[in-house]
């Protein structure tokens, strides 16, 4: 069953059509991937799906619920999760702080506990604390945790934001280019990363250029080409349409996906 869906989904920014029509479905313990070439519309699709951008037309739902037009704030807490392409860390944070800051959502609020800093709060701080330092052990960032994140080399600050985006406990999490600047071993920890997020039973959709780590870990594939979906697929399937291969892998990412 599908957690994630989004139908005919469209934007426009003035006379330039963004997205235009594109649908996908993400279920649970899956890895979704939308691959295309620069200016496809991939990051403009997650902006709509998360939130950040209002379709001009379609339809999202989260776990069977229409959620069409919601704040990020309320999609997240209804469990979509995301990161971004450019790196949103607390550099002068460390990273547990930055991981405790991803799972607001989670904690029980009262100004009246926070004010007299009652038993209950000191309770929640730690559980809290736990759960960060829980998720930092899942991404290979266990001893780490007093670090501070500006300190981080670049690809632990990649699996730090992922661990963060895990915090509020989501069902489905958008991964917008999670691989991007790293090199190969710190691709290989992203790589283990994401499936292992999958096998959690999370609903991962994926946009990512790195097409030895996309024909690797997904299930399936979307692809699109000025807006629009050209091909869906397994990775088999979209390696070997005629259509992708011209549009978007070429000679090299063709020899990349055939080596995945």
């Amino acid at each position: 069953m599908s957690l994630l869906v989004a139908q005919d989904l469209g934007i426009a920014f003035g006379g330039v059509v963004a997205v235009d029509g594109v649908s996908f479905s993400a279920a649970p313990g899956q890895v979704l991937s939308i691959i295309g070439p620069n200016g496809a519309g991939k990051t403009t699709l997650f902006n709509l799906v998360s939130g950040l951008y209002r379709a001009r037309r379609g339809r999202v739902t989260l776990n069977g619920e229409d959620v069409t037009g919601a704040q990020p704030q309320v999609l997240a807490a209804k469990g979509l999760s995301r990161t971004f392409q450019n790196l949103q860390v607390f550099g002068r944070m460390t990273a547990c702080e930055n991981v405790m800051a991803g799972r607001h959502l989670r904690e029980r609020r009262s100004l009246a506990a926070d004010l007299f800093r009652l038993p209950a709060v000191r309770r929640q701080n730690r559980e809290t604390r736990a759960a960060a330092e829980e998720l930092l052990a899942f991404v290979r960032l266990g001893e780490r945790g007093d670090t501070p994140a500006g300190a981080l080399p670049y690809g632990a600050l990649k699996r730090l934001e992922i661990a963060r985006a895990l915090a509020p406990e989501p069902k489905a999490l958008l991964l917008d280019e999670p691989a991007a600047g790293c090199n190969a071993v710190e691709t290989t920890e992203i790589d283990r990363l994401i499936r292992a997020v999958a096998d959690r039973g999370v609903a991962v959709v994926l946009v990512e250029h790195d097409m030895k780590l996309v024909m690797k870990i997904s299930d399936r594939i979307l692809v699109l080409d000025g807006g629009r979906p050209l091909a869906e697929g397994t990775p088999a399937e979209v390696r070997a349409n005629p259509d992708v291969i011209r549009a978007y892998l070429g000679p090299q990412h063709g020899r990349e996906a055939a080596h995945a």
